[in-house]
């Protein structure tokens, strides 16, 4: 009977061993390769993870640290930062001595660099200031906790409050009045306001391509604005946060807006540093975005308090339509600008600089500086006489 069993047993045990192989053949040899392929799979998506990962995470922080170290070091020479209270300091930068002190405004969204070569002509003749607006260049941007009365009347990036800043930043850097106050687009915009309120302080005001309040009511206008150029300005503001656009400038991809041969390696790095900076870029955005309420503004102190009769008025146009525009839209800004200075400067001086565009300030700076020297000089006499 042991013998039996034994053999039995055997034989039931060979019946399994063929029975294992032979549904072992039977299977496919896709089910045996698959438990190694779904390793594979998730081992790849595991290595493509790390490198969007990484791609995602190295490039802001890198970016970031740059920021950093470069705000630091890229600061323009001879600029300060001055507290103008509201927990805002805004960069100002001085160069020359003597009088009549000459101010400039930079054009929408941009910092007081590009003024760089009109500084340097003037600052030959008398003081020249150039400032960058809250939120741009060097200058930080308000606490949003701490306000005054004006803080809630005008909203963040409007003129009503760069007027206010640049009220204060005169007051405290104790700049001498009165002054020869120019501005470009936005710039020229702050102009009109600031030398509509404090009129004493401001005795003569050049506007550079100024921009007319009246385009912001056409609708081909304001489609432009806000459904092209805003959303291509957030874009690079995006770039700027996720470090793309340092990526983009070390490759050579990206350029910065001021470029020439006279154009220091300072500045160049400077350019390169605000277009990688989303601080700057955030704070370009909203001037851009919130113009149309700028406009408004000045329209209406326009309207209420006219310009002092003690205050003269120039105005600084090119011939030359702005290449970035349609036809269309280039014309309708010059129709505009002519009805501006017709019903609000009908005494302005008018000046037009042949094969100059709204870049004029840093593409044509010489020629822009040639008529801002005759007007230094006009009143150079007068302020050495008092």
């Amino acid at each position: 009977m042991q013998r039996k069993r034994t053999i039995e047993k055997k034989q039931t045990d060979s019946d399994q061993n063929n029975s294992s192989k032979t549904n072992s053949a039977d299977k496919p040899s896709g089910q045996n390769a698959n438990p190694v392929s779904q390793e594979g799979l998730c081992s790849q998506v595991l290595s493509v993870g790390k490198y969007l990962l990484l791609f995602i995470i190295i490039p802001p922080f890198l970016n970031y640290a740059s920021l950093q170290r470069e705000g630091l070091l890229l600061q323009p020479e001879g600029g300060q930062m001055i507290d103008v209270g509201l927990g805002q300091k805004m960069y100002l930068t001085c160069k020359g001595t003597g009088q009549p002190l000459v101010v400039l405004d930079a054009p929408t969204g941009m910092s007081s660099d590009v003024w760089f070569q009109i500084q340097d002509d003037l600052s030959q003749l008398t003081k020249v200031c150039t400032y960058d607006r809250i939120g741009l260049g060097f200058s930080k941007r308000t606490l949003q906790n701490e306000t005054t009365g004006v803080e809630r009347v005008w909203r963040e990036s409007t003129t009503g409050r760069m007027v206010d800043d640049l009220h204060r930043l005169i007051m405290e850097a104790k700049l001498p009045k009165p002054f020869i106050l120019v501005g470009s687009e936005l710039g020229a915009l702050n102009g009109r306001f600031y030398s509509h309120i404090h009129d004493w302080e401001v005795s003569d005001l050049v506007l550079i391509d100024p921009i007319p309040e009246d385009i912001f009511l056409e609708d081909v206008w304001q489609q432009y604005w806000y459904k092209e150029l805003v959303p291509y300005l957030q874009t690079l503001q995006f770039s700027a946060a996720s470090g793309l656009s340092r990526l983009l400038l070390i490759a050579g991809w990206m350029q910065p807006p001021i470029t020439g041969e006279n154009i220091s390696e300072d500045l160049i790095r400077r350019q390169k540093y605000l277009l990688s900076n989303p601080a700057h870029q955030s704070s370009s955005v909203d001037e851009h975005f919130f113009l149309n309420e700028s406009v408004s503004q000045v329209r209406e102190i326009a309207t209420y308090k006219p310009l002092s009769s003690r205050t003269s008025v120039s105005v600084i146009t090119g011939d030359y339509y702005d290449a970035l525009l349609p036809a269309h839209l280039n014309s309708a800004v010059e129709k505009f600008q002519e009805q501006l200075l017709a019903q609000t400067y009908p005494s302005a001086k008018q000046i037009k600089i042949p094969g100059a565009d709204r870049k004029m300030i840093y593409k044509k700076p010489y020629e822009v500086s040639k008529h801002l020297m005759k007007l230094v000089k006009q009143k150079k006499p007068k302020q050495e006489s008092q």
